[in-house]
């Protein structure tokens, strides 16, 4: 097996162990208080790597690389709160929305066309979106789904804004300002919902922290090894992976609006991901 390919499993599979995590933690602890730990953990951990690898700041660029830091931010409040809300498998099936929202994205900002059999996927995919979230109940449900929705959203915004900084900045510089600026973004949901964590909350905090940072990496090292449109296939293994573990974990059986909004947008990202690669869609 290719390395490449062995690096994007690796990377599915910590990412589900921190979703999984996330889930556990937050029966305890606000969502905006795991962003805020997963963050300043984070960025501790990067000063050390960048320090004992003598990777320098760059002095030009900072105003994108804050931008890049706010929408990972964002994604990581949205995601965890969607988390701390809904079954595992759901949350992480609207996350996946992500690749599409790179495309409108893309159509939007730089121009590039949507046509043919992409348009085509396109539409099988908001289909599924639509069976997922819902739209005509007006349950907590539909509410939940939609902030899922904004987490696939603000996850491309920052997918886009790292194609644009890896061409002049490190990959550990990048992730710094995500880590950092997701950090301060994650203040002010804290001044009314903080909870003082126990031994057992902190642990999983730090774990939370530390298992982002090794699945960042993994898929970093993933995209120089294999072609992005199989890294991008191959991170649908998560699902599955997720499923599992809420069934196992916390009993989550998944009914059949999520099989098929699930099997919808997955096949749809698949067929799009074969037409054009997309960035990654991982904050």
């Amino acid at each position: 097996m290719k390395n490449g390919v062995v690096l994007a499993l690796l990377s599915s599979f910590v990412f589900s162990v921190m979703n999984a995590l996330v889930k556990e933690v937050s029966f305890t602890i606000p969502a905006a208080e795991i962003a805020f730990f997963r963050g300043l953990i984070g960025t501790v951990l990067v000063l050390v790597i960048m320090h004992r690898q003598r990777i320098s700041f760059s002095r030009t660029g900072i105003p994108m690389l804050a931008v890049r830091g706010l929408m990972g931010g964002m994604y990581m409040l949205t995601f965890f709160y969607t988390l701390s809300h809904l079954p595992l498998t759901d949350a992480s099936i609207l996350a996946q929305l992500a690749p599409i929202f790179v495309m409108i994205l893309s159509a939007l900002l730089l121009k590039e066309q949507i046509r043919g059999k992409s348009a085509l996927l396109l539409l099988v995919v908001l289909v599924g979106a639509a069976i997922l979230i819902q739209p005509n109940t007006y349950a907590s449900y539909s509410v939940f789904a939609i902030v899922g929705l904004l987490s696939a959203f603000f996850s491309a915004a920052a997918s886009i804004s790292i194609r644009y900084l890896s061409q002049k900045h490190s990959a550990y510089e990048i992730v710094f300002y995500f880590t950092a600026t997701s950090t301060i973004v994650a203040i002010p949901f804290l001044t009314n919902h903080f909870v003082m964590p126990d031994v057992r909350d902190s642990v999983y905090l730090l774990l939370i922290g530390v298992v982002s940072l090794i699945g960042q990496l993994f898929l970093t090292k993933a995209f120089t090894h294999e072609n992005a449109i199989v890294v991008q296939v191959i991170s649908y293994f998560g699902l599955m992976l997720n499923a599992l573990f809420g069934f196992l974990f916390w009993e989550e059986i998944p009914n059949i609006t999520t099989i098929i909004g699930g099997i919808l947008i997955v096949a749809g990202c698949v067929g799009l991901s074969m037409f054009k690669p997309s960035g990654d869609a991982r904050a």
